[in-house]
């Protein structure tokens, strides 16, 4: 890109001064080919490579209902129901920070990889609220306030010294993490809401690449609200990243409404054979065709169908 010569006199004084360059200026000479990027004070790819040791405080190894000893009998011990071999879960208490770093860089990272690796990431950060969570106990007639250890610190108290910037800050790093630790096959959920969820789909949008974003999914809730002049805030958003083209999603199917059964035992449902092409008919008259994994019950004429696999 072709500078100006009051470009080229403003980065010759930065440069001679040591000064930093402004981020137009930085991307410009540095050819970045990234289109859009999210920029805040203190951002930095730099990740913590630690590595902690795993304490093992208990381990629950129930026995099995029969039905999944018989879908896995070779994990099992058939006499206790108990599991003999494969992967545990586990439940790991500590900083995600300090967690995901030593799951990616320490002797775990080879178990999971020879279990297929890591499928899925579920994040329920702070909300950037401001709030702090320390709990009051009563103990008798006197009343304690429980404050956050250091490990506690990040997960309840929702509060952060610069701001946005350090809020920020602290979701990049562990998003990159994350991903680094993600299966090729894997998925990302993140929620949030509407206070960052521009921001932190920007950040997503950077790390996983804005093809692998699949789904904004709106998860809606009722609550009594004081009257404003606003519309009311009664939604979270759920951010769906795949780390590839090649993530797996498994289709779910509801009952039928007792409208549908209704409908159902009078004849007007329509059944289709598997491998058959139904046509889903709208309101508005056009069609668009699809072949069912299994065979489906179609309502016809109506813009949203409700349908579950039947037997053949």
């Amino acid at each position: 890109m072709k500078l100006s010569d009051n470009e080229i006199r403003d980065i010759t004084k930065l440069l001679e001064a040591g000064k930093p360059l402004p981020d137009r200026y930085r991307f410009m000479l540095g050819g970045d080919d990234r289109e859009i990027e999210l920029v805040w004070n203190g951002k930095s790819a730099d990740v913590t490579n630690m590595v902690l040791p795993f304490q093992t405080i208990e381990h629950v190894d129930e026995p099995r209902p029969e039905e999944d000893i018989a879908r896995q009998p070779d994990l099992f011990d058939l006499a206790t129901g108990r599991q003999l071999k494969g992967w545990t879960n586990k439940l790991i208490w500590g900083d995600n920070k300090f967690v995901l770093s030593s799951l990616k860089n320490g002797p775990l990272r080879e178990e999971i990889e020879a279990n297929g690796g890591i499928k899925l990431i579920y994040i329920d950060p702070p909300f950037d609220v401001g709030a702090d969570f320390s709990m009051d106990i009563e103990i008798g007639d006197e009343t304690f306030e429980k404050k956050p250890n250091v490990l506690e610190e990040i997960a309840y108290r929702d509060t952060w010294a610069r701001g946005g910037d350090s809020f920020l800050s602290m979701i990049y790093e562990r998003l990159l993490l994350a991903h680094a630790l993600l299966a090729n096959d894997g998925v990302i959920f993140l929620h949030c809401d509407w206070r960052l969820s521009s921001s932190i789909k920007q950040i997503l949008d950077e790390i996983f690449g804005p093809d692998q974003f699949q789904n904004e999914i709106i998860w809606h809730y009722r609550r009594w609200t004081a009257p404003s002049n606003n519309f009311q805030k009664l939604h979270d958003t759920i951010l769906f990243y795949s780390k590839s083209n090649s993530y797996l999603f498994n289709q779910l199917f509801t009952g039928y409404t007792e409208g549908s059964v209704a409908r159902k035992e009078q004849g007007v449902l329509r059944r289709f054979k598997k491998g058959e092409a139904p046509v889903l008919v709208s309101d508005k008259g056009k069609s668009e065709k699809g072949v069912p994994e299994n065979d489906v019950w179609q309502i016809p004429f109506v813009a949203s169908v409700v349908a579950e696999p039947v037997e053949a």
